[in-house]
């Protein structure tokens, strides 16, 4: 970037905010006559070039993603460009206030008017959440009111995007304490249903002017955790409560909140929704040998006036899976050469085979007649596996479980071990694998004699679906133990992959 100008293309007029996540510009995007955002992201002080690197190729990939999103509720991304070593992300230019400013400068809301808001963020969420896509940061900062009238939800994504590598792997949890759903909080990577608390604590502030828990960071984290619902007076009251329930399958289907929030927008009352206990009485977070409460307030970050907030918390269990897996990895390093050597049976083993197809990289590790093969698989419709979410790794996963479950018979060959010509195997009935990932099935290959050669098991970790597979032409190993092989092959990578993210 040079003479205040960006990519050659986006004039840089006057800084709009500034924080510790980087800072906001006004700029005119010279090529089409208009003024947008450009939001610089820094990295955080002392990263290694690699962390740079993956840090920068994160943010990219996720505004990548963020891009595709189209919906009136949520701000526009342009463009994303990488200058001077760190992105800068292109946004429509929005013009009023948020719902926080709003809030302090006015006073509580009607009801009718904060339930119109309400149904506006969440109609954009569920947009988001139909593409595998969290916000994860929901408040009233992130809550824009146009002059237009307009409602758009904004920094979607860009509190995960920014220098997540690092964050995660120092267990920094990212979000505002008092809008972060308790499960998140526990430890958990959270869901759609994450969103709809956040939603639902936005709107206690839009309807009272204070926050549902308050007091410091950690107190607040502490009360999310711990004490009953606040109920907020007037028509909204049960229903922000019930979209606050602790637990993630109390609250309501987002469309059922939709309905109802539209109800009170249009003057009417909010329908009754059927009443969880926990709605109003937490149930114990569940402790894995740690204390419930991790929060280090004075480790607090405050990323920004904006952004997000980081809090330095103990892991819920080492090796916990982030919500997606984003930077790409060598699927080499999944098995160690030690645990190669344990599967083939040999104290000396192979070096890693690695290629890549349409379907995603793989590795191989190969003896004389027996082999471990790993593969990250991907969809036709992504460039590669780090760039699926866990929705359309889902749907691959139960697409590729559809199939084998279809194909009885297939034809097969793996130079590497000896079986260099075609030949024909037989499935034997797919079965569904608990403890492997989040979700996993497996079967086996039968040749012509009906001895069994191969096992196989596909999982889904997050994000990524993964395939191992145990293959031996010898006669020595049972049925079971070409099982247990291709079972441990998965569940070693598994933890591999666990302990990368």
């Amino acid at each position: 970037m040079s003479s205040g100008r960006l990519a050659g293309r986006y004039a840089l007029l006057r800084p709009l905010g500034a924080g510790g996540m980087g800072k906001v510009w006004l700029a005119r995007d010279e090529m089409l006559d208009r003024e947008v955002a450009v939001k610089e992201l820094t990295l955080a002080e002392g990263m290694s070039p690699k962390e740079r690197s993956d840090s920068v190729m994160r943010a990219v990939r996720e505004a990548q993603a963020t891009a595709r999103l189209r919906h009136p509720g949520i701000v526009a991304l342009h463009d994303v460009v990488v200058e001077q070593d760190r992105p800068w992300l292109v946004m429509e230019l929005l013009r009023g206030r948020t719902l926080g400013d709003t809030v302090r400068e006015f006073g509580p809301m009607p009801a009718d008017h904060a339930a119109r808001v309400g149904a506006d963020v969440l109609e954009a969420l569920i947009a988001a959440h139909a593409l595998g896509m969290q916000h994860r940061d929901v408040k009233p900062g992130n809550v824009f009111l146009t002059e237009s009238g307009r409602v758009v939800l904004t920094d979607f994504g860009i509190a995960r995007q920014e220098g997540q590598a690092t964050l995660t792997e120092q267990g920094l949890m990212i979000g505002s304490p008092g809008f972060i759903a308790p499960e998140r909080l526990a430890g958990e990577p959270g869901g759609p249903a994450s969103d709809v608390w956040s939603l639902g604590a936005t709107l206690y502030v839009a309807l009272t002017g204070a926050p549902a828990y308050e007091g410091s960071a950690a107190h607040r984290v502490r009360a999310t955790l711990t004490e009953p619902v606040p109920v907020a007076p007037g028509p909204l009251g049960p229903l922000l409560a019930a979209m606050m329930a602790h637990q993630p399958a109390a609250r309501p289907d987002a469309r059922v909140i939709v309905s109802a929030l539209r109800q009170v927008a249009a003057g009417g009352q909010a329908p009754q929704l059927p009443v969880n206990q926990d709605v109003t009485a937490p149930t114990r977070v569940r402790r894995r040998g740690r204390p419930a409460i991790w929060i280090a307030a004075a480790t607090a970050l405050v990323l920004g006036a904006g952004g997000a907030t980081a809090f330095l918390l103990l892991r819920d269990r080492p090796g916990a899976a982030p919500a997606a897996f984003t930077v790409p990895m060598d699927v080499c390093k999944l098995i160690s050469q030690e645990e190669v050597g344990v599967l083939l049976r040999t104290q000396s083993p192979p070096k890693a085979q690695a290629s890549s197809d349409g379907e995603g990289p793989k590795c191989g590790w190969t003896v004389a007649n027996t082999g471990v093969g790993l593969q990250v698989q991907k969809d036709s419709d992504t460039v590669d596996p780090w760039s699926m979410t866990p929705a359309t790794a889902g749907a691959l996963f139960k697409g590729q479980q559809r199939w084998w479950t279809r194909t009885g018979t297939v034809d097969w060959t793996w130079d590497e071990i000896g079986a260099k010509t075609s030949q024909r195997a037989t499935r034997t009935p797919v079965r569904e694998i608990a403890g492997v990932g989040e979700e996993a099935f497996g079967f086996e290959l039968k040749g012509p004699t009906g001895r069994m050669h191969t096992a196989q098991v596909y999982y889904r970790l997050a994000n990524l679906v993964v395939t191992v597979q145990f293959t031996t032409l010898a006669d020595k190993p049972t049925d079971e133990e070409i099982k247990q092989r291709a079972l441990r092959a998965a569940q070693t990578s598994e933890r591999a992959l666990r302990n990368a993210g």
